[in-house]
């Protein structure tokens, strides 16, 4: 059982990997890429925006990084409960929901 359990999460970790989500912030001004495993693959600043200072830049960047992640993390999440229901015996897919899954 635990076998199995191991090779279903190898196998939605890499399917994690493969699946992108993208952010951006300011209208455009920054647009982040990442995958739903929580990695920034790409960080694109728009060419044509002119920030005032470094800190407004910065906050565009925690920002869509944070929306980034947060879209990973429901990936993720909706990922998990869909394997842990397909592991469940007939009859008890719904279980996870008990558990805020």
């Amino acid at each position: 059982m635990f076998g199995n359990m191991q090779e279903k999460q190898a196998e939605m970790q890499k399917k994690l990997a493969e699946m992108k989500v993208e952010a951006e912030a300011g209208n455009g001004a920054v647009k982040i890429t990442a995958n739903a495993t929580r990695q920034i693959l790409d960080i694109k600043i728009n060419p044509e925006f002119k920030y005032s200072d470094v800190e407004e830049l910065e906050d565009l960047l925690l920002t869509a990084v944070n929306r980034a992640m947060a879209k990973a993390a429901e990936i993720e999440a909706s990922e998990s409960q869909k394997m842990i229901s397909e592991m469940l015996p007939p009859g008890f897919g719904n279980l996870g929901s008990l558990f805020g899954m």
